[in-house]
């Protein structure tokens, strides 16, 4: 009987925490993180504002839960596409089919691209995907992979960290422009122009095998 008691008050915590992270997402996304209280989220979430500070200790911890979330399911995504492609490609090639199947995944979803894209920095990306709780992001360090490949890659890059940067801002604040609004193009349109973009920060950054 215990037992049994301790799963369904986990279930109900789990239920509670579903339902103010997806009150806060659509609020996020509709009328944005400022005009948004915590009040308002509980309210759509149907709990008490007290109960909102058992999981959250404002509306800014649960919208880096909601990042990290968010951008680990498309992320993840992208990976099994990659292994399912089979094909042996360089690093930057690499780096191409993961922006491009992202791109693909904001196309299909704009309220995602909505979210992620105003939010999905940097920075967000090095430190806060990898310290929010582990059910949101399944503890991938997205940030370490990337380091990986890069140091596994046979080109060598001046600085890997300000390539990241560069691809990241490119990537979200052109999805952001594109998707939404469709400027100055399409997203469909400007997609080959954005990976050559992409290409682009790569090689500009890639040390020639003369001087590495």
């Amino acid at each position: 009987m215990k037992g049994k008691t301790g799963g369904k008050a986990e279930q109900n915590k789990k239920a509670k925490r579903d339902a103010l992270t997806s009150a806060a997402f659509e609020l996020f996304t509709s009328q944005g993180i400022n005009k948004t209280s915590i009040a308002d989220i509980a309210n759509r979430a149907k709990v008490a504002k007290g109960t909102f500070y058992l999981y959250f200790s404002d509306k800014y911890d649960i919208r880096n839960f909601l990042i990290s979330s968010k951008a680990g399911v498309i992320f993840r995504r992208a990976a099994e596409a990659y292994e399912k492609n089979g094909e042996d490609m360089s690093f930057e090639d690499e780096i191409i089919f993961f922006v491009s199947n992202i791109i693909d995944q904001f196309s299909a979803d704009p309220s995602i691209v909505r979210f992620l894209s105003k939010n999905l920095s940097w920075g967000i990306f090095k430190h806060d995907l990898n310290t929010v709780p582990i059910q949101a992001s399944d503890g991938i360090d997205f940030h370490k992979i990337y380091i990986e490949a890069v140091n596994n890659s046979n080109a060598k890059y001046k600085d890997p960290e300000v390539m990241l940067f560069m691809i990241i801002e490119l990537v979200g604040s052109s999805s952001y422009s594109a998707i939404l609004f469709k400027e100055p193009k399409s997203m469909q349109d400007l997609k080959p122009y954005l990976l050559d973009a992409v290409r682009g920060i790569m090689r500009s950054q890639e040390i020639p095998e003369s001087a590495s």
